[in-house]
């Protein structure tokens, strides 16, 4: 059974892009960590817009190589060809962007682990799965690896499946220029072109730029380089221009370029073109996989192109389908694509990894409330962090092995509960607001984006505001400037943001109170991935707050239903009206939970075992509560996790 539409075949390496743009690569001193080698690009594009997608490569057994396979799973990449080897380190690549035309970069590949791909690490079953096998030309540039590549593209044959070569010329790859020559395109080779030539009969689609089909066809006249190509292969043979977009032909080679099949250009400005050939490919994979006309296909291949070279790396610069869809209708109003705003939240929005359908969260956030609590025991404030290590544990005990589980922790009381969440598949809430501050003021800053790199990826940034809509001018404008402030800084550093608002603390509450407040973020440009409300009793007010929400963005990750201290009764009656929408994704609660247990607590009154075993009790029975109400009839408003 062919359940996968492609599987790319070669070189998958970590790629390290320095963040500081317009200046050499050895005064950068940032950098971006990203998947990179044209096969794994192209898996990750051709997944991001809806293919069933593998990658055969091998990784390093030690941290990048985990990165990689991370990553790639994250995205909906088949990783069942994914060789770990044991005896060589995952392939490195640091990056730049020096300015439109030069785009530096070293190639750390010494005996690296992708280059030891084999004969045997390609399974016949799975090559059978697949509908189309792509490689790209580093691979066919070393015996060992030239022949797994082989026996792919014959087992691919064998199997009525098509084949697709991205040329991809390297010179740096094929031993032909030294290291600092790794942004070098075209070096003369006729031992290259021999190599290339005695392949390409294998193909059913040959994509290149014009330097590749020079390197292909063994001339720098691109027409005759084609046309010898076309002697050896009947091949689609498409190759890339740049600005000019493509030019496809299958059939003979014409008089000139512009004679070829075309799809429609995208005149926008160049930010850096590394990595978008292998979006390209992606696009052109989706349509001529999906039978599209070739006008169609090049559209894609065309915009996701467009796409790519407007952002900073390779692969997290390629569209997914909804994105690529929005774009080819919507178009921009921008040359430089990276500065649409609403383009550039749809790429965000679209592409966040991990769906989170049903949130669970023990928020143990709190700090003034605590330490109030630790005064009034005589207990020291260093205790804190111990109590809110066992919040964790609480957590991970309920929790299990099971998805849709959180915590909201903070890094001042909780660093070291933070530092054991690490990597343990909760989602994991981080705050940042001063307790109990109207107008709001943050404990990070005064450079929230600074502070906000320190984060790890995977914290979720949450600010609590007591904002009214009727709040007065000058209340309004301070805290509304300071979230803008902070969202800016949570997307710039890629992390996920929580708007949590309680009108109720500031103000009378009507039905539409709280939709009037979402609406007003939006319309002043802010966009939560997740919104953090107070219960509300009314499916009035439920249901204009989730009307705000999808009417503005229909890829909002969800709501979370806070706790206010509220008695386990209270909860359970917001939660039943709360779980009929479908926005709503679950709680997040914390006194409820916690409060009794560290008062008594820090009194000596409780061991850690028995703190341990009461808030897990309370947590899986308020779970049971929130599941209890999802089962119920809910009601739609869009959403999407």
């Amino acid at each position: 059974m062919k359940d996968l539409d492609v599987i790319t075949i070669g070189r998958s390496s970590v790629d390290l892009y320095g963040m500081q743009v317009g200046g050499r690569l050895e005064d950068m001193n940032s950098f971006r960590k990203y998947v990179g080698g044209s096969p794994t690009n192209i898996a990750v594009g051709a997944a991001r817009l809806g293919l069933k997608s593998a990658l055969i490569s091998r990784v390093g057994d030690e941290h990048m190589g985990r990165f990689i396979r991370e990553q790639l799973v994250a995205e909906g990449v088949d990783v069942e060809g994914l060789v770990t080897d044991t005896d060589r380190l995952t392939a490195l690549v640091i990056l730049g962007i020096r300015d439109r035309e030069q785009f530096p970069l070293i190639f750390y590949r010494e005996d690296c682990a992708d280059m030891a791909l084999s004969e045997a690490d390609i399974d016949p079953e799975f090559i059978a799965r697949s509908g189309c096998i792509t490689v790209t030309g580093t691979h066919l540039s070393n015996p060992k690896t030239e022949a797994a590549v082989l026996k792919a593209i014959s087992l691919a044959r064998y199997n009525g499946a098509r084949t697709a070569l991205d040329i991809d010329y390297r010179p740096n790859l094929w031993g032909l220029a030294g290291h600092q020559d790794g942004e070098e395109r075209f070096i003369k080779s006729n031992d290259v072109t021999k190599k290339l030539l005695s392949t390409l009969h294998l193909f059913d689609l040959i994509v290149g730029t014009e330097e590749e089909f020079h390197i292909a066809g063994g001339s720098t006249n691109t027409l005759t380089a084609l046309a010898n190509v076309r002697a050896t292969s009947d091949a689609i043979l498409v190759c890339k221009r740049g600005p000019m977009g493509a030019s496809l032909f299958d059939g003979e080679i014409p008089p000139s370029l512009d004679d070829g099949q075309t799809g429609p250009g995208f005149p926008i400005e160049v930010f850096n073109v590394l990595g978008a050939g292998d979006g390209f490919m992606a696009g052109l994979l989706l349509g001529w996989l999906r039978d599209e006309t070739w006008d169609k296909a090049l559209t894609y291949a065309n915009a996701c192109g467009a796409l790519a070279v407007s952002r900073h790396g390779c692969a997290p610069a390629y569209p997914s389908w909804d994105e690529l869809d929005w774009f080819l209708e919507k178009g921009s109003g921008h040359r430089a694509l990276r500065e649409d705003a609403a383009l550039e939240h749809v790429h965000w929005a679209t592409n966040r990894k991990q769906s989170w359908p049903e949130l669970k969260v023990f928020a143990f956030d709190h700090r003034a409330q605590l330490e109030d609590m630790a005064d009034a025991a005589g207990a020291d404030h260093g205790r804190i962090d111990d109590f809110k290590s066992l919040c964790l544990r609480a957590t991970l005990s309920v929790a299990g092995d099971n998805d849709g589980y959180g915590i909201l922790c903070d890094g001042r009381l909780g660093s070291d509960a933070l530092f054991k969440a690490a990597g343990s598949g909760l989602w994991i809430g981080r705050p940042v607001e001063t307790p109990g501050s109207r107008p709001l003021t943050l404990e990070i800053g005064p450079d929230y984006g600074s502070d906000l790199a320190e984060w790890p990826g995977e914290h979720v940034v949450k600010v609590l505001c007591f904002y009214h809509p009727d709040d007065d001018a000058q209340m309004r404008t301070s805290q509304e400037e300071t979230i803008i402030r902070l969202a800016d800084g949570a997307r710039a550093n890629g992390l996920e943001f929580l708007l949590e608002i309680i009108p109720s603390k500031a103000g009378e509450i009507e039905d539409d109170t709280t939709a009037r407040a979402i609406q007003r973020f939006y319309d002043i440009g802010i966009r939560p991935d997740w919104w953090k409300l107070e219960p509300m009793l009314s499916t009035a007010a439920w249901t204009l707050t989730c009307e705000a929400i999808s009417a503005n963005d229909p890829w909002c990750r969800g709501i979370v239903v806070l706790g206010l201290d509220k008695p386990e009764a209270e909860l359970a009656a917001s939660f039943a009206v709360a779980a009929q929408y479908e926005q709503v994704k679950g709680f997040a609660v914390g006194r409820t939970i916690f409060g009794d247990v560290a008062r008594r607590w820090f009194k000596g009154e409780l061991d850690d075992d028995a703190a341990i075993g009461e808030m897990s009790t309370r947590f899986r029975r308020l779970c049971d509560i929130w599941s209890t109400a999802r089962t119920g009839t809910r009601t739609g408003n869009g959403g999407q996790s």
